[in-house]
Formats: C-alpha cells, structure tokens, sequence
C-alpha cells in the first residue's frame, strides 16, 4: 500500500495521459524529441516537480521500511488475497480472452491500432481461453501468433503484455471453473466412457508432473510482462514521442484539469510508467505497485474516453493476478519481508530474556 500512498501525488497528475497514444491521437504535435528535453530539462517548473516527486517518494519508503505501520491490516489483506488464488488461472484466461474476441468481431489484430480482420483465428483463440479448453495448448498458439505479428507489424508492441499473459498462462494452466478441470476429472474416474476415449489423458497427466515445480513462477512471469509493458509504453510512447504525448494533452486539455506545464504532463506520465515498471519487475512492493496500475488504468478510462477499452483488459487482468498471488520468487518483496522478521525477532529477544 506504501507505493500508492508515495506515488500518488505524481500518478494522479499524470494517469490522465498515460494510455496508448496512438489510440486516440491522429497527429502529432510539431515538435522535436531533442527540443522538446531542451525545453523541458530547462524549465524549473518541471523539473522542479518531477525532483519533488521522487524525492517525496523516496522518503516515504524510507519512512514505510523504518517504522512500518499497518504491518497487522496488511497481513489480513495478504491473507484475505490468497483466498482467490484459485480462482487466477480463471481470471487471466478471461482477462485475454474477452479482447481477442472484441478485436476479432471489431476486425483489427489484438492491437486497434492495427486494422487487420483475422476474425476466426482471434474470435476462436478468446472462446477456447474462456471455457478453459486445452488452455496451456492455446495458449502457446496465442503467443506464437503475436510473436510472428510483431515481427511483420510492430504496431503489435502497443500490446506488449500479451506475451507475458499468454506465457504465464501456458505455465499455470487453466485452473478452475475450466473444461479442462471437468474434463480431467472425468478421465481420470476408473469406468467411464470418456476415460477409454480421450487420447491425452496420460499425457497430460505425465505434462502435469513435469510441470508443476515450475507453476510457482508464474508471479514472476506476470511481473517480468506487465513490468516490461509499462517501461515500453512510458518511454516510447512519451519519452521519446513527445509530440504524441502533447497531442494528448492537448486534445483534453488536460492543462487545464491541472495547471501545469505540458512538458510535465508528458515527463510525469512517462517517468511514473517506467518507474512502476521498474518496481514490478524487481518485485518490489508488488501488491501496491499493482494497486498502483489498475487506479491509473481507471483514471485513464474515464479521463480519456476515446481510449479503447479493450486495450486495457488484459493489463487490468495481469495486475489483479499480482495482487493476489503477490511478488512470488526472485522479488525483492521477499527479501524485504525475511528483514522484516529478523529485525522483529531480534527485536523479541531482549523482552522473552527478561521474562525468563
């Protein structure tokens, strides 16, 4: 919760602008990259705020780690999260799924910044994702098919988080409520009908052996995804298109819902979405850093209301998965948290001894 708390103050002054530019802007401003840092690296009110902000960040962390408050609330809604762990495979597959089907019947490819009609393929893939049938299968066929369209349309890129969504949920499988789930269970029942039909019931059985060491990374794999999405939209989208992002600023006149240099629009925005991409990938507070995204993916909706929805499901999704499930392995987050309970039974010592 700590990262929403220190972040606020810079994503709320800049959520607004931090969407998929290229979805609700035709032309740019007429303004160069290198111009534009001249004139905004030169400013003192944006620099100025930007400083402030990372600096009022840093100390609020600093001041989290050294007293850490609401260690109790945060424990409860540790807890109260890993109740719905079940329930992630269900929420990713749907998460992909329904903006595959929408792209499908609305004719462009994943991306609606890339009008190219592959309706059976898409509409089909979304289906099979949302009944959960040969998931891991279809899952894999998804990420081979964006793989094999970024390579012909880099448009694709605005849509990075579909690789990390669909590798997760080729690592983790289908879950439940999936007709996987109901199908292997009635393979596996001695006497039925289907069990001496179904021809993958031992195979992916055996699949499922090998496999399953490895599911307890798919917290990484969620956070390496959607990290990486953040830092590609903030940098390229903003840092270095500048004239996109003022175009934006411009189109909403977003100047005058907060009074502030468009220079620092744009700085913020992109700043704020690398920043965040940063902590997601190194794991570092997780659940608040996903809190973090899914309020600015909210803001954005209803601040720029052209902006497709669709294109933001699936990132929606990612980040309710990592508020569940948490950092999970190689987070910092877990080396934050062992500190933490050294520190606390070092702390116990001295008053266990004189209780003795």
């Amino acid at each position: 919760m700590v990262t929403l708390i220190a972040l606020s103050s810079l994503l709320v002054a800049t959520s607004s602008v931090s969407a998929h530019e290229e979805y609700v802007v035709d032309e740019e401003q007429d303004v160069g990259l290198v111009e534009f840092l001249t004139e905004a690296l030169t400013d003192p009110f944006v620099v100025g705020p930007l400083l402030g902000g990372a600096v009022a960040t840093l100390a609020v962390l600093g001041g989290y780690l050294a007293i850490r408050p609401l260690q109790q609330d945060i424990g409860v809604f540790r807890f109260a999260m890993r109740e719905y762990s079940d329930y992630v495979p269900w929420l990713l597959r749907i998460s992909l799924g329904i903006p595959l089907i929408g792209a499908g019947f609305s004719g462009y490819f994943i991306s609606p910044a890339l009008e190219v009609d592959l309706r059976l393929l898409q509409v089909g893939l979304g289906f099979l994702l949302l009944f959960g049938f040969a998931t891991r299968l279809v899952a894999l066929v998804g990420l081979a098919t964006y793989l094999v369209g970024v390579a012909i349309w880099p448009t694709l890129l605005l849509q990075l988080e579909f690789i990390g969504g669909f590798a997760a949920l080729a690592l983790i499988g289908s879950g439940r409520p999936s007709a996987d789930h109901v199908l292997q269970r009635i393979a596996g029942t001695r006497g039925t009908v289907y069990r001496k039909l179904d021809p993958v019931h031992d195979w992916a059985d055996a699949f499922q052996s090998r496999i399953d060491p490895y599911e307890r990374l798919f917290p990484t794999v969620v956070r390496l995804g959607l990290g990486t999405t953040f830092i590609f939209l903030g940098v390229t989208q903003k840092l270095l298109q500048p004239a996109l992002a003022l175009a934006v600023v411009d189109r909403y006149d977003l100047t005058a819902v907060i009074p502030v240099a468009p220079e620092l629009w744009v700085m913020g925005a992109g700043l704020a979405e690398t920043a965040l991409g940063i902590a997601l990938i190194l794991g570092f507070f997780t659940r608040a850093s996903a809190a973090t995204a899914i309020t600015m993916f909210t803001l954005t909706l209803f601040a720029l209301p052209d902006d497709p929805v669709l294109a933001h499901v699936a990132l929606f999704g990612m980040a309710s998965a990592l508020l569940i499930t948490g950092g999970g392995p190689y987070a910092i987050d877990g080396t934050l948290e062992r500190l933490a309970t050294d520190a606390e039974r070092a702390d116990a010592t001295p008053t266990e001894a004189t209780t003795e």
